[in-house]
C-alpha cells in the first residue's frame, strides 16, 4: 500500500514551526521552562505586601496617638516603665529587710533590759501623828465650815473623820478632824466646859460652836466652828459625846 504525499500547504506550514523551536532551542539550550512570567507576578505580590504592611503600621501609629491623647496606650507602658525604674533592685531589698532585722533586734534588746534601783530604801520611816499617846472615844464622817470674820460668811475647811481622842496619862480629851485623803488638819482644839452646841438655823443634823484656842493652823487662834452630819441621828451622837467630854475635861481643866 502506498504511503500518503503530504501536500504542500501541510509542508508549508510545518517549516515556520521548525524555525520557532530551532530559535527556542538557541536561547534556551537546557530546555528549561520560561519564568519571566512568574517573576513578574512575584514582584507585584511583593509590592502588594509592602503596601498592606505600610498601611497597618500607619494605622498603628495613629491608634497610639489617640490613647496617648486620652491616657492610654503608650501612657500606660511608661507608667509601667517608671514603675520599673522605682522598682529596687535585689541588692536594696536585701539591705532595706537587714536594717528591718536590725531594728527588730534592736527593739527586743531594749525591751529585756532592766534597772536596778540606786537606793534600796530597806528602812521604813514611822509616821507620828502625835495620837499615839490617846485613844478615840468617838468616830464619824461630817463636814466642817468655819465662820470668816472679816467677809462675815462661811467658809468649807473639809470633809473628813470628827473623833474625840482621850489621853492616856492625863485623861483630857480634844477633837481632832482631818481632810480625806491629805490628812491635813482642819480643827483641833480641847472639848472645854465653856463650849455650848447651837443647833445651826433651819437644820437638825448641823452645830455652831465657839472656839478660844483653836490650834489646827499651828498657833492658836479664836474660831467660830459649825459642824455638819449626814442626818440628825449622827448629829445627835455627836452632841452627847461632846457633852460627855466636857464633863470629863470639866474636873481636870479645875485641878490646873
Amino acid at each position: 500500500m502506498a504511503e500518503p504525499t503530504p501536500s504542500a500547504g501541510q509542508e508549508a506550514s510545518s517549516e515556520p514551526r521548525l524555525v520557532q523551536d530551532e530559535t527556542k532551542l538557541a536561547t534556551n539550550p537546557k530546555g528549561t521552562e520560561d519564568s519571566t512570567a512568574p517573576a513578574s507576578s512575584t514582584d507585584a505580590q511583593s509590592t502588594v505586601s509592602k503596601a498592606t504592611e505600610a498601611a497597618s503600621s500607619a494605622a498603628t501609629g495613629v491608634k497610639d496617638q489617640v490613647f496617648s491623647m486620652f491616657g492610654g496606650g503608650a501612657k500606660k507602658e511608661k507608667k509601667v516603665e517608671e514603675d520599673d525604674a522605682n522598682e529596687p533592685s535585689g541588692s536594696s531589698k536585701a539591705q532595706t529587710q537587714k536594717a528591718d532585722d536590725d531594728d527588730e533586734k534592736a527593739e527586743e534588746e531594749e525591751a529585756d533590759v532592766q534597772f536596778e534601783p540606786v537606793v534600796h530604801l530597806t528602812q521604813q520611816v514611822e509616821t507620828k501623828t502625835h495620837e499615839e499617846a490617846e485613844e478615840q472615844t468617838f468616830k464619824m464622817r461630817a463636814k466642817l465650815f468655819k465662820f470668816d470674820r472679816d467677809s462675815r460668811e462661811w467658809k468649807e475647811r473639809g470633809t473628813g473623820d470628827v473623833r474625840l481622842l482621850k489621853h492616856k496619862e492625863n485623861g483630857k480629851t480634844r477633837l481632832v478632824m482631818r481632810r480625806d485623803k491629805t490628812l491635813k488638819v482642819c480643827a483641833n482644839h480641847y472639848v472645854t466646859p465653856d463650849m455650848k452646841l447651837s443647833p445651826n438655823v433651819g437644820s437638825d443634823r448641823s452645830w455652831v460652836w465657839n472656839v478660844a484656842a483653836d490650834v489646827s493652823e499651828g498657833e492658836p487662834e479664836a474660831q467660830t466652828l459649825a459642824i455638819r452630819f449626814g442626818n440628825s441621828e449622827n448629829a445627835n451622837l455627836f452632841k452627847e459625846a461632846f457633852i460627855k467630854a466636857q464633863q470629863d475635861n470639866e474636873a481636870l481643866f479645875k485641878d490646873e
